[in-house]
């Protein structure tokens, strides 16, 4: 082995008294001390550190800092140079008083840091080692010193760096990895590792399809390892890729390469290698190791992390013997990742690489016996010699890998009883499970439950399968076809598929055949690839009481269903309905986010209601749908019992089932925080439905109307009210259109609609009347006041608001009444009436105080708020709504405070005191822009403005208005 001679440079720093400092370019930059990684700040703030690593020990100047930075410096660019080594200077010194590390020099900085000390150094370092071990004829001094070499990388260099001197770098360094890495897997191909680097080669090749360097190379460690059918393919896939791309042929090197192997030329054989590892058989001979993995695939793509860290996991010399086990459900790609990561580490086990399909997923999955024996004879164990049962051949299994570093593969496990006797007894062999059921009783190392690409990766596999400049040419249409496969693996690659076959169809054109949802599955079918097929052979592993839970429980819509919502799809008690959900979630047929809640893939949830209507009926899944409605309908009524205690609403509408008992408004208030989203969603699922049970989603609406008291999912609720109060309407059900459309005015009006919440006003106050819903009128004429200015005259609007107080005192109700009062007391700001409107936000304030109804106290602080401001008591008006912020903060009511944010500002400027309105008003515009209130954010814009115009920073606010 020939050795690399002492590095250049003095020792390495050491900031934390005696850990070395290592500076991390080949990926993303890190700086380490020991090992603990440093915070190195901002992305401008690493290039900087980057710059001066790149010219480490040379003194860079400012300017030439500068121009690394930025194409066009700013102003102050000089200033922020100064600010980021002040700040790394905290981070990299160990005597911060008398810098060793970042060192000024005349008119630039030095980073004084040794040539072991920067990856990137180092990496030059070895490969001009391996260069000249090459030339003084040490192969192994060569391949070990590749090795390190490419073995520094984690990534793309300079990932995530700006500015021109990083991209200028990065493409220099990417160059480089790639010269090395081609010397490396040729060492390794002249080393006759030919079988251990395929997998490697494959992955290089399917990111650098173009490059025939890398081509020839895994052709020729194809064809020594008996492929030659694939190693012909890749050249098929070669000249394919640069007649499409460059319109030219392969080179004459790829091109005699082929020839070669065509007509099995002897120069291309595999150079002799010293005796195998593996064991020999009982006749004393030495067999070749075994080399079963499948072929990984050549448009593997995304999730680069995971590939990493399970690489990571299943590297030999730990204390334990790897065991990771890959679940999840049917299609998300758990054999094709396992493939990769095997071939990926093929190389640190070369005693063999052993795999097997335990076909788990069928109906007849393999004996573990069958495959032991199938192991043994790859190990050269000869038929004879195979033990009859399976627990002898488990123990000879484990004494011929004893010791020897060997990968085990087992895809499409069952369960544990099935794998355990598969499992070697060595440390020095690796085993990696897949399977769609949870690996329980195995003694996994790590086990990852797989979920669906991202958006991108999907995009991304879907133009390597069905073209680069297809997918590129309709970016729009590919990200709505692999959002309607759910982002699958099996989805995508069976949709890319179709396309791939269809030269002639648009991208758009089949999503617009997988729009409808009942077609979906059916559509998702190309050859042998097939989505239903996959999940089908799930389901037919289930005894008749989980496939009824696994039909049923998939009819609602939303963001999965609580135990308590599943118990009363299956109508089961909530113990057994959870303990279905649980062994569901096991077998990867559903998803468990976090306790006590399930979710479905939405294809898995499509391929379900498919079984619901083939098995169960239209009419059992409506009947199962309306009774988690009435469900809902009793809960949610029994939350405004807590919430807004004495208030009609929830005594209008009748559940007909029991409902959960609330113990106080806290506890209310956390369930609605877990279930409104389903809630909305289910009551938007049966408002579409011809057949389904309006008058139920229509007094769900009602009672759902105190989410705007809440501030919660506002723009839902009127969505929701909408589509409601239109289906009742065309149903000829005045009653439920009336309640409806009550929902939907004060939502107009939350959101500042005035038009339209004084439309919906006159509707429900003839609706009400028509159909005798008296508890209805004083809220709807209340609106038709608020919403009256400027169209009426003020002695309407006083007169409006008098018959809505009048109508609700005599019904009797002194929350109704508190609340109707308090309202009329904003009207009566409006007419400038600010003494009658303290008068009344004081009686209603009042009120509601001794109700305990919290929320109520909140509107009324507000409204008295607003009153004491318009009387010139701004002081007060500040204080009164400083303590209605808080309430909101208590109920987690953020669509709210923006509007109370906005007017404490008003109220701090009057009372002079700009600073806090400024500091109120952008409270208002990080709010609204966080929940997406548009109005409400031009609302917090205009006070901002105004705020610091009375600061002297009229130029600021427009800027901010810009």
């Amino acid at each position: 082995m020939t050795e690399i001679g002492a590095p250049r440079g003095t020792s390495a720093p050491e900031p934390d008294g005696g850990e070395r400092l290592r500076l991390c370019l080949l990926g993303p930059v890190q700086a380490w001390c020991g090992e603990r990684e440093l915070e190195l700040g901002p992305p401008q703030q690493r290039a900087l550190l980057t710059a001066l690593a790149l010219r480490a020990r040379r003194i860079v100047s400012v300017d030439e800092l500068l121009d690394a930075l930025w194409e066009e410096p700013p102003a102050r660019a000089a200033a922020i140079v100064r600010t980021y080594v002040s700040r790394l200077r905290r981070v990299l010194e160990p005597d911060r008083v008398h810098p060793s590390v970042l060192v000024s020099s005349g008119s630039g900085y030095v980073l004084r840091l040794p040539a072991e000390c920067v990856d990137a150094e180092v990496f030059e370092e070895r490969v001009a080692a391996a260069g000249r071990a090459r030339a003084l004829g040490d192969p192994a001094g060569e391949l070990g010193l590749l090795r390190e070499a490419c073995g520094l990388w984690h990534g793309e260099p300079l990932a995530g760096l700006p500015g021109p001197l990083a991209q200028a770098h990065r493409a220099r360094l990417v160059e480089r990895r790639l010269n090395a890495v081609q010397s490396w897997l040729a060492a390794e191909l002249e080393s006759g590792r030919h079988a251990e680097v395929i997998g490697e080669l494959t992955v290089w090749v399917s990111q650098y399809p173009l490059l025939e360097p890398m081509r020839e190379l895994l052709m020729l460690a194809l064809y020594r390892g008996g492929r030659q059918a694939e190693a012909l393919g890749v050249y098929a896939d070669a000249r394919r890729a640069l007649l499409e791309q460059l319109g030219v042929d392969p080179g004459p090197r790829l091109r005699e390469l082929h020839l070669g192997i065509l007509s099995g030329d002897p120069k291309l054989a595999a150079p002799p290698v010293p005796g195998p590892v593996a064991g020999g058989g009982p006749t004393g001979g030495r067999p070749t190791p075994p080399a079963q993995l499948p072929a990984d695939v050549s448009d593997y793509t995304g999730r680069d992390e995971l590939c990493a860290a399970l690489c990571a996991d299943l590297a030999p010399g730990g204390a334990a013997m790897p065991v990771v086990g890959l679940s999840g459900l049917g299609g998300v790609g758990k054999s094709t990742l396992a493939v990769h990561v095997a071939h990926a580490v093929a190389g640190q086990y070369p005693d063999g690489q052993l795999y097997a399909n335990l076909r788990g997923a069928g109906a007849l999955p393999a004996d573990p016996g069958e495959v032991l024996a199938g192991f043994l004879a790859a190990l050269g164990v000869a038929d004879a010699a195979v033990p009859p049962g399976t627990a002898e051949r488990a123990a000879l299994f484990r004494s011929r890998v004893a010791g020897r570093r060997v990968l085990i593969v087992l895809d499409d496990a069952r369960d544990g009883r099935q794998v355990g006797p598969l499992l070697p007894g060595s440390r020095s062999c690796a085993v990696l499970v897949t399977g769609r059921a949870w690996l329980s009783g195995l003694p996994v190392t790590r086990q990852v439950v797989l979920e669906p690409l991202t958006p991108e990766e999907s995009v991304r596999l879907l133009a390597a399968i069905a073209g680069q400049e297809r997918v590129a040419a309709e970016p729009a249409a590919a990200r709505r076809l692999v959002a309607a496969c759910g982002f699958l693996p099996l989805a995508v690659r069976t949709a890319a598929s179709r396309l791939a076959a269809r030269p002639a169809w648009e991208v758009a054109h089949l999503v617009d055949r997988l729009a409808s949802e009942r077609r979906r599955l059916a559509e998702l079918a190309a050859g042998e690839l097939a989505v239903a097929a996959s999940f089908r052979l799930s389901y037919d592993q289930l005894d008749p009481e989980s496939a009824r839970a696994f039909r049923l429980l998939s009819l609602a819509d939303g963001p999965g269903v609580s135990s308590a919502a599943a118990a009363v799809l299956l109508g089961l008690p909530e113990a057994a309905a959870e303990r279905l959900a649980e062994a569901l979630t096991d077998l990867g047929l559903l998803s468990c986010p976090y306790p006590g809640r399930y979710q479905y893939h939405d294809l898995l949830r499509l391929f379900a209601r498919e079984l619901v209507r083939e098995v169960d009926g239209e009419a059992a899944g409506r009947a199962a749908v309306e009774r988690l409605l009435r469900h809902y309908l009793a809960a949610v009524a029994a939350l405004y019992r807590v919430v807004r205690p004495g208030y009609p609403f929830p005594d209008l509408v009748a559940a007909g089932v029991p409902g959960p008992e609330f113990a106080g408004a806290a506890e209310g208030l956390a369930w609605a925080r877990r279930e409104v989203p389903a809630v909305l969603a289910l009551a938007g699922q049966a408002a579409l439905d011809p057949d389904g049970p309006l008058a139920v989603v229509a007094d769900l609406t009602l009672v759902l109307i105190q989410l705007i008291d809440l501030g919660t999912a506002v723009p839902e609720l009127c969505d929701l009210a909408g589509r409601v109060a239109g289906a009742a309407a065309a149903a000829g059900l005045p009653e439920s259109e009336a309640r409806a459309r009550y929902t939907l005015m004060w939502a107009q009006r939350e959101f500042q609609r005035t038009r339209q919440a004084r439309s919906e006003a006159v509707r429900v106050v003839a609706l009400a009347r028509r159909t005798g819903q008296a508890a209805l009128l004083p809220g709807a004429l209340v609106v038709l006041a608020l919403t009256g200015l400027p169209h009426c005259a003020d002695e309407e609007v006083v007169a409006r608001c008098e018959e809505a107080v009048a109508l609700s005192a005599e019904l009797g109700n002194p929350s109704a009444h508190a609340f109707v009062e308090g309202m009329a007391a904003l009207a009566d700001l409006a007419v400038e009436r600010p003494e009658s409107a303290l008068r009344r936000a004081e009686r209603s304030l009042a009120a509601f105080r001794g109700l305990g109804d919290f929320v109520g106290q909140v509107h009324m602080l507000y409204a008295r708020a607003t009153a004491l401001h318009g009387t010139g008591r701004f002081e007060e008006a500040c204080r009164d709504y400083e303590e209605c912020l808080g309430a909101l903060r208590v109920l987690g009511a953020w669509d709210r405070m923006p509007g109370v944010l906005v007017s404490l500002a008003a109220s701090c400027r009057a009372a002079g005191r700009p600073a806090r309105a400024l500091e109120a008003a952008e409270q208002a515009l990080a709010i609204a822009e966080r929940v997406g209130l548009e109005h409400r954010r031009a609302n917090a814009l205009s006070a901002i403005e105004q705020a610091r115009a009375e600061l002297g920073e009229r130029g600021r606010g427009r800027s901010c208005l810009a």
